[in-house]
């Protein structure tokens, strides 16, 4: 095994991991830690430490009272800024590196992908089935995130069972690229509560407490009554990581909340 000063390439994929383990696996016992140190030649207890070394950079872990091993160095906090200041080139850069050294994607990002039949398919051409498979890539990248950084629950109704959860983007995919992969502008919803929050029937105020657009509270209906009406005024569970950004928060009340849209229309 190799005992010289990590390269950025092998951090890169270190933080890549980092991003998506729960810190509370961050072990050399775990799988995937085992499978990157046989990848990049280092022993799983030395890939385990080089990511508590990144929780040490990480104000979520830090401000908890959890420190990490606080032996950071310059390189690690160069990839550390490098991911923040671009999420989406970097997963994608990540997955070729574990190519080179002979990894094959993810079964499991296949699986997941709505258009895994188009990855079979011959007749599409090379670039289009390119283009599918780092879409799919991403959006691993992201929903791990995000999801392992919420202890796979829904932060406003506590559910844990995965096949009914969302990695819900605060600003929408479509409206700001370069965060489209930051876990910050991330939240773990059930589907329901996803697609509410999508339509702008709740949002968060700068609190991190959910808000209710004035026709859900008006609202009669038994379910609505149960599963929305309970959650008015409650702050959601906060996640170990990548806490959400106040700036998506607003942005998402401002531009996606009903209640607001309403306000704008009749200015």
């Amino acid at each position: 095994m190799a005992t010289s000063l990590w390269t950025k390439e092998q951090l890169k994929l270190a933080f890549h991991l980092y991003c998506q383990l729960p810190f509370g696996k961050l072990h050399s016992r775990n799988k995937e830690i085992i499978q990157l140190a046989s990848l990049i030649k280092r022993t799983p207890s030395a890939v385990a430490m080089k990511l508590v070394n990144l929780a040490s950079l990480d104000p979520a872990i830090t401000s908890s009272g959890r420190s990490g091993l606080g032996n950071a160095s310059a390189l690690d906090r160069e990839v550390w800024n490098e991911f923040h200041a671009d999420w989406e080139g970097l997963a994608i850069e990540c997955e070729r590196l574990r190519e080179k050294l002979g990894a094959a994607i993810p079964r499991d990002v296949l699986q997941e992908s709505d258009d895994a039949n188009l990855l079979g398919l011959k007749d599409y051409s090379g670039n289009t089935r390119r283009v599918v498979i780092e879409q799919r890539i991403k959006q691993h990248f992201f929903r791990r995130a995000v999801l392992s950084s919420y202890r796979q629950r829904c932060c406003m109704s506590g559910l844990s069972d995965s096949r009914l959860l969302i990695a819900s983007h605060i600003v929408p995919w479509s409206k700001d690229k370069s965060n489209r992969l930051n876990p910050s502008n991330g939240l773990c919803l059930s589907a329901i509560h996803d697609r509410a929050f999508d339509k702008g029937l709740i949002t968060l105020n700068d609190d991190f407490q959910v808000v209710l657009a004035e026709e859900l509270r008006a609202c009669n209906e038994d379910f609505v009554k149960s599963v929305f009406h309970p959650l008015d005024g409650k702050k959601i569970e906060m996640p170990e990581r990548f806490v959400p950004d106040r700036a998506f928060v607003v942005r998402h009340r401002k531009s996606c909340f009903v209640d607001n849209k309403e306000t704008q229309k009749s200015q």
